[in-house]
């Protein structure tokens, strides 16, 4: 758990950062990037900050919060596992992929292991094609998958 000095600390930051962008036309995306930044999310306590000292509705912020993919709105895994659900990679069966990466986490898309090790994430086209079916954990590629090796890929992330 974070100490409470810590995130003392985290809100005044935000405090700053919203000051500095006060006056800013459009600053709201630059406050939120900022807040996801020192927060590794924008929850909802801070969605409430932020539409308070921006002066701009919580539906605006959520709005915003909730349309661009960079934001998250609850904290990500260590490893961020994304299926790729283009079209080539669709049509060579990444569903099980997913369904099996799903099964073997035990966590829906959107969502992160209570342990916070593991979020997976719906992808759009990684620009892989050749290789469909593809997923990525972090920065890590793997294709042409069958659902198969779903638990050994796993695996190797578990034990690191």
């Amino acid at each position: 758990m974070s100490n409470h000095n810590e995130d003392h600390e985290k809100y005044e930051k935000l405090a700053e950062v919203m000051q500095a962008h006060k006056e800013q036309k459009g600053a709201l995306m630059p406050v939120l990037q900022e807040a996801q930044g020192i927060f590794g999310c924008v929850p909802m306590d801070v969605q409430k900050i932020i539409a308070e000292g921006m002066g701009v509705t919580l539906s605006e912020v959520y709005g915003v919060a909730t349309f661009y993919s960079q934001f998250s709105l609850e904290p990500k895994g260590e490893f961020v596992c994304g299926v790729c659900m283009g079209t080539a990679c669709y049509v060579k069966g990444a569903q099980k992929v997913l369904d099996k990466l799903c099964e073997e986490l035990t966590i829906n898309v959107g969502q992160t292991t209570e342990d916070r090790r593991f979020t997976i994430q719906g992808t759009r086209c990684l620009g892989a094609c050749g290789l469909a079916p593809v997923m990525m954990i972090n920065d890590d590629v793997y294709g042409r998958l069958t659902p198969d090796e779903i638990p050994t890929i796993i695996a190797k992330y578990k034990v690191s």
